[in-house]
């Protein structure tokens, strides 16, 4: 084997690290969770270092002559057999999002927020397995594995501090996705059964070879593959899941669930320009209107409920909604014809309105803490067991949920004023307004949208005009949500503020110093952003990069092969 065919390792790190990590979690007891935290940083802190690397290698492979990937074949079986994972700029790209949102989630934790039940660590850490894998995999089935991971893990995440109003929010939750996983299932049955392969690159070329009769059935299994992507990126009438289960978790595990939504988001990107992109004949463009027309109704479903609710953590469900509208719109614009320019902007938002609702999830509840005299108070707060006793109604069923004793670090507080200021440049980010990335973004996405769409016939210049419309209505309905909470909280409040633990600011503050560099560096970003949407809209070569390679290991004579000898009766 020639060092040019030796397999990056690196590629499977992310998805191996957090895996071996959540196991050994298991073997410690849960009273030993300032240990299960130390584990659990330095877990995150390799898959931060090796997404690092992954970025360098994708961005070295475009440098070196266009838009190739890099392969790494799970048990050396040659594509499209085996099951392969892809390393490209958008995967390497979502990896690396996925281990910065995952630093400040269990610094939050650390609060005292994982000690409200068992294996939390644990849970943590095989959702980031399930996530880089979905990221990373260029199979469909190897999709649907990593996608059960990620929810199985969600799930009791979800859960994880019991309660009447978190279960019945995570049993909505599960039977949702429970349904999504049905939707996924018979849509990679179908299409195994009219391509008769589910590597995504070859799933692509048996496209264009198919008739019309197998087209129609393809369009059936592409029709059901898009509905539970479109119930994972909560796009309207298919969301009404993710508010009240975002708002009934726990503030670190909505806040690392923040990116759910942009795994169904990947997958609908990834396959409406890889599979039905340009270059797929009568299949081309399959689904764009209906990306187009659900982005803008969900962008007016999330606007009218941000306005609506008058619960915080709400209203965080429903940003989220509003960015996976925004989104989810842009990419049929891409689809339909849209340029680079477009789909480039779109990546550059996706990235920084995924860390300011994280960042949102996190803020949301010690902001409004003693607000309405039900809301949870803090682990470390003063009769604070006995509330969510009565509250939660959990109990430990014989299991040890014993907290952990807070350190003199951990019981250092911040003053409301910090609260204030965080909450208003969270709120800028989410509203669109100068200079935060949410207004580069959207103005990138305009600019990209209008230049390359402008003097077109037919509908994309319509949606065009709609889209535009309720990307800038939704940033507006945002920020008046906003600011007219926080009038309410931060100016007219009443009485002493509450208590805020040092320990869940600086999570917040992490998260605002990414958003900061987004802005700062936006050039650098928005640059990476629209290659790799170059990238995307050229289908060809992502499908010519894996099927070369799989040509490529079939010439290879094997190694070490001694000739057969002609039996005695045959000479």
């Amino acid at each position: 084997m020639t060092p040019e065919a030796l397999p990056n390792h690196m590629i499977i790190a992310p998805i191996l690290i957090p895996l071996i990590a959540g196991a050994i979690m298991l073997f410690y007891n849960d009273r030993n969770r300032q240990t299960k935290l130390l584990l659990g940083l330095a877990a995150v802190g390799l898959m931060f270092l090796s997404s690092v690397e992954l970025l360098e290698d994708a961005k070295a492979l475009n440098q070196e002559g266009g838009a190739l990937v890099q392969l790494y074949r799970l048990g050396d079986w040659p594509v499209p057999v085996g099951i392969v994972l892809v390393l490209d700029r958008l995967s390497a790209m979502m990896v690396m999002l996925m281990a910065l949102l995952a630093g400040p989630s269990l610094i939050y934790a650390a609060a005292g927020w994982h000690g409200k039940g068992q294996h939390y660590h644990s849970m943590f850490q095989f959702l980031l397995a399930g996530v880089n894998g979905a990221f990373l995999t260029g199979d469909l089935f190897n999709l649907f594995v990593f996608f059960e991971v990620m929810l199985a893990a969600s799930y009791g995440l979800m859960l994880h501090g019991s309660g009447p109003d978190r279960i019945k929010a995570g049993l909505q939750y599960i039977a949702v996705n429970l349904a999504a996983s049905l939707f996924f299932l018979i849509g990679v049955a179908l299409v195994y059964g009219t391509t008769g392969t589910l590597n995504m690159a070859d799933i692509a070329r048996e496209l264009t070879t198919l008739e019309d009769a197998q087209r129609l059935l393809f369009h059936a299994a592409a029709a059901f593959l898009g509905m539970a992507f479109l119930i994972k990126a909560a796009a309207w009438p298919l969301c009404f899941w993710l508010p009240p289960t975002y708002a009934a978790a726990s503030p670190p595990a909505a806040a690392i669930m923040a990116i759910m939504t942009k795994v169904g988001i990947y997958v609908i990107l990834r396959l409406s320009l890889l599979i039905l992109g340009r270059e797929a004949g009568a299949s081309a463009g399959f689904g764009a209107p209906v990306l187009m027309i659900a982005g803008a109704l969900t962008m007016a479903f999330g606007t009218v409920g941000v306005l609506g609710t008058p619960d915080l953590a709400r209203k965080g469900g429903y940003i989220a909604i509003i960015s996976s509208g925004t989104i989810l719109g842009a990419i049929g614009l891409a689809q339909a014809g849209g340029g680079a320019d477009l789909l480039g902007g779109a990546l550059y938002y996706l990235v920084g309105s995924t860390a300011a609702v994280s960042a949102f999830f996190l803020i949301s509840e010690p902001v409004s803490r003693n607000d309405t005299g039900e809301d949870e108070p803090h682990p470390h707060d003063e009769g604070a067991s006995l509330h969510l006793a009565e509250r939660w109604e959990w109990t430990p069923m014989g299991l040890d949920t014993v907290e952990d004793t807070p350190s003199p670090a951990s019981t250092r507080t911040v003053s409301w004023l910090t609260m204030a200021i965080c909450f208003s440049l969270i709120a800028a980010m989410l509203a669109g307004l100068p200079p935060m990335p949410g207004f580069v973004g959207k103005v990138a996405i305009l600019r990209g949208a209008i230049s390359q769409n402008i003097g077109l016939s037919g509908q994309l210049p319509v949606m065009l005009w709609v889209y535009t419309a309720m990307m800038i209505l939704s940033g507006l309905g945002a920020l008046i949500a906003l600011i007219r909470f926080g009038i309410r909280r931060f100016w007219a409040q009443e009485g002493p503020a509450p208590r805020i633990l040092a320990l869940e600011i600086v999570p917040v503050v992490m998260l605002l110093g990414m958003l900061l560099l987004l802005t700062l560096r936006a050039d650098a970003v928005l640059s990476y952003a629209r290659d790799t949407a170059v990238a995307l809209l050229e289908p060809a070569t992502y499908r010519k990069a894996v099927l070369q390679d799989a040509a490529r290991v079939d010439a290879t004579p094997p190694e070490n092969l001694a000739p057969i000898e002609p039996a005695e009766d045959e000479e």
